[in-house]
């Protein structure tokens, strides 16, 4: 499994991302431009001391991650506040691409074009929160998608 990070904005987020992706020993793959220098002691200090652990990829666009990985579309998982399914709807295979937007704006709508079938979201019961924090619905939605490979 992998969790995909699309022009990520705010530092911390990508470093506690990361830090989730060496406790569960996942590839993290981050498209370009980001908001920030990867480089960044924020990201090091969100990652704390296992960001030098981390399985990084970085591709310069979209369209560039997708000729070289070439993932099938049954594998690509979007995620977005207003996805037509939830996250605990579908089945994850351990090969499956988690794909998350930047904080400010989501994915991009060319990237979401004809995905509405693959489009999910982290239910929000009050209408009064308008989003939730990048790290913590990338957490959550790795935690469900991986139950079936954690159950002891």
């Amino acid at each position: 499994m992998k969790m995909v990070l699309v022009t990520p904005e705010i530092p911390y987020n990508t470093g506690a991302i990361g830090r989730t992706c060496v406790a569960l020993n996942l590839e993290l793959i981050l498209i370009k431009p980001y908001g920030f220098s990867i480089d960044e002691k924020a990201v090091r200090r969100a990652g704390t001391d296992y960001w030098q652990y981390i399985n990084l990829t970085e591709y310069d666009n979209w369209e560039s991650f997708l000729a070289e990985r070439k993932p099938a579309q049954d594998n690509m998982f979007f995620f977005e506040e207003h996805g037509s399914q939830t996250v605990y709807d579908p089945t994850y295979p351990k090969d499956a691409y988690l794909i998350f937007g930047c904080e400010s704006k989501g994915l991009p709508e060319a990237i979401l074009n004809g995905m509405e079938d693959r489009t999910y979201s982290l239910p929000m019961l009050d209408t009064r929160v308008r989003s939730l924090n990048l790290a913590n619905v990338a957490t959550a939605v790795v935690y469900q998608a991986m139950r079936d490979q954690l159950s002891l």
